[in-house]
This record gives C-alpha cells, structure tokens and sequence, in this order.
C-alpha cells in the first residue's frame, strides 16, 4: 500500500486532481468530506465549535453554517487554529479508520489523501509521498471567483495559509494545473502508473 498526501492552497484544484486519481484507481480519502462528517449536529466536535464560536454560525436545522463559520475564523489566525485544534483530531481517526480498511480489502492499494492544510497541520498523518497541486494567484483568485468568494476574503483565505511556493519545496510531486484539464491528466498519470511501478504506460500514455 502507498498512501499519498494531496494538498496545495485555495484555487489551485486539488479537487480536480483527486478526481483523475480515482477514475484511475486510487482510493480517495476527501478530508474536506471528512471534515463536514465529524462537525455534524451534536457530535463532540460541533459542540466545541458552538461553545467556542456561538450560535450564530448554525443554520435553522443545526448545522453549521460553513460560510459564516468561514466569515469570521479567517480574519483571525487565532480563530483558524482553534477551529483546526477541534477539527483535525476528530477527522485524523476517521481518516485512520478509514485507511486500515481500504488496507484490509486491497493491501497494494493506492491512497490519495486530499488534505488542504497538510503542511500547516501541527501533527499530519504518515504519508509515503507529498503532491502539490500549484497554479498562478490569478488562477486562484479566478476559480474563487467562479465560486461566489469575493476578492478580498480569497485573498484572506490565501493569505492564511502557507505560501504555495514553500510547499513546492516539500512535494515529491507538483502538478502544473494552471492549464488544460488535458495536460493536467496527462500530469495525474504519469504520477499514478509511478506510483504503481509501472513506467511502460507512462511512455503508453504520453
């Protein structure tokens, strides 16, 4: 089994990436599902954030309100790490669980972790190798944009993260997806059959 930790910043399209690993095979473990799982209403870690934040930020039926959650943790780095403080435990021993039963069912399995705050996390799991997702800040700002986030809280939420260009330093792997969806799979699957050891369809595919 190889397990592999995806991540880059806000806009970069990490999400992109994960969904041409798995048309591919991989597994994928979406921390940002895993995430919306463990805050669900009641459980330990939504409690936490209510005592912490106030209700305020609970639609009517209870769940939280991501955006205005998001309104008022990134503007305070403070607010961002005890917000990940409660969030990451809670996510880690699902993705964990999850993890040792991919592990079970397909021992040569191979794990796409999308992780968006990796390198910003104060104990993130073991992986085998990194993936950086990279694009251009006008890319960024772009798909932001695209998604109803207006300049200045992208640029917020960019900010509020370690500089792509330091986790460039880290990766094993960086994937150029500031161009087409094309170049950005052909990308994907040379990593992939890599990963597999299989580099005669790396030259096939090409």
């Amino acid at each position: 089994m190889i397990v592999v930790g995806l991540t880059g910043s806000v806009g970069t399209g990490k999400s992109t990436v994960a969904n041409f690993f798995r048309e591919l095979g991989a597994y994928i473990i979406d921390w940002d599902e895993l995430a919306r799982e463990v805050v669900r209403p009641h459980s330990r870690a939504w409690k936490q954030i209510v005592g912490y934040f106030g209700k305020d930020i609970l639609n009517e039926d209870l769940t939280i309100n991501r955006q205005k959650l998001a309104d008022v943790v990134f503007s305070d780095k403070e607010k961002v790490a005890r917000l990940n403080q409660i969030v990451h435990p809670e996510v880690s021993k699902e993705d964990e669980r999850i993890t040792r039963q991919i592990e079970r069912s397909d021992p040569n399995a191979l794990i796409i972790k999308d992780i968006p705050l990796l390198f910003e996390m104060a104990q993130p799991p073991s992986v085998d190798k990194i993936i950086v997702v990279s694009a251009s800040e006008e890319t960024q700002l772009r798909r932001l944009r695209e998604k109803g986030i207006t300049g200045e809280d992208a640029r917020r939420r960019m900010s509020a993260q370690l500089p792509l260009e330091q986790k460039i330093k880290c990766a094993d792997f960086v994937i150029d997806n500031d161009g087409q969806l094309e170049d950005t799979k052909r990308q994907v699957a040379q990593i992939y059959f890599l990963l597999k050891g299989k580099p005669k369809e790396i030259v096939d595919r090409r």
